[in-house]
């Protein structure tokens, strides 16, 4: 299915490993694919709402200024980022499954449960008990205010209060309320196949 793109429209990204293998081996390779993504989404347009960088395969939830805004970004920090894994872990070729798979978010509500997917993601994979344990992933700005130069906050993740305060308790809050089965699957079936979420979920 054709990737779909609208200019300031949010999307959700999915990038795996080639064979689902390992692309992020130690805390240096995340925090150079965090600065090279950063870098790449302010040169080209794309605004960072939340990440999370598991293993074998990461998640962004981003808006693009432009229809080549996101592809031009992900294409430039995933070839750098192959460069400097290939050479720091002795091997060669591809690193990532292909092309990233992404999914248009067309309501407010998919917004903010597509966030809480992102960030809990190493929970539900059994690698931290609460989401603030986890090293690479935007919760430590979103719940906790933590500075954090790669994210852009999106208007829905402002409107949750008056003061940067009032907005990390009120996200904590939400964090806390678990996604349903159904709201998972849909969130994973409409990235998998490219599919827009317009349907509200909770």
């Amino acid at each position: 299915m054709g990737r779909v793109i609208v200019p300031g429209q949010p999307v959700h990204v999915i990038q795996r490993g080639n064979n689902r293998g390992q692309v992020f081996f130690t805390p240096k390779d995340g925090a150079y694919y965090l600065e090279w993504l950063t870098e790449a989404a302010r040169k080209f347009g794309v605004s960072i709402h939340a990440y999370v960088l598991m293993t074998n395969h990461l998640h962004l939830l981003v808006t693009p200024a432009t229809m080549e805004a996101l592809g031009r970004t992900m294409l430039t920090v995933g070839t750098r980022f192959t460069r400097y894994i290939n050479a720091t872990q002795n091997r060669s070729g591809t690193l990532w499954e292909g092309r990233y798979r992404s999914s248009l978010i067309t309501t407010d509500a998919y917004l903010l449960a597509c966030m809480r997917y992102i960030e809990l993601n190493p929970v539900r994979a059994g690698l931290a008990k609460e989401p603030g344990a986890f090293r690479w992933s935007s919760y430590k700005h979103n719940a906790l205010m933590r500075p954090d130069a790669a994210l852009t906050p999106h208007a829905l993740y402002t409107a949750l209060g008056p003061t940067d305060e009032a907005r990390a308790a009120a996200y904590r809050d939400l964090v806390t309320t678990p996604l349903s089965a159904s709201v998972l699957e849909n969130i994973r079936n409409a990235t998998n196949w490219g599919a827009d979420m317009g349907d509200t979920v909770t």
